[in-house]
């Protein structure tokens, strides 16, 4: 089976989406995604860089449990990394800003 390799981020958002549909799959996105945030924050604001291993781990975290139990697919991440990422961190402003449910 031959994977679609994507020219741009605009052709990846839509698959991202797809690769996306549980209600709790997105929930733990956001929940990691909101972690990330609080650590990155942390980690600046109390001058405490070392935490700064909590943000992938957060973000990361959340999200694949997600997908392992929820989506019952293989995470973006894996094949397209940098395009994942700024799904997640897009789905996430979205979604905070209403343009976009937690249960579709």
């Amino acid at each position: 089976m031959q994977t679609k390799k994507y020219k741009n981020f605009a052709e990846f958002y839509p698959y991202y989406l797809s690769e996306h549909q549980n209600k709790n799959c997105r929930l733990l996105h956001v929940i990691g995604t909101t972690l990330f945030f609080v650590f990155l924050m942390g980690a600046f604001l109390f001058h405490k860089i070392e935490i700064l291993w909590l943000c992938p781990l957060a973000g990361y975290g959340f999200a694949w449990v997600g997908h392992y139990f929820y989506e019952k697919n293989k995470p973006a991440t894996f094949q397209y990394p940098l395009y994942s990422l700024l799904g997640d961190f897009r789905l996430y402003f979205e979604i905070v800003a209403g343009k976009e449910r937690i249960d579709n």
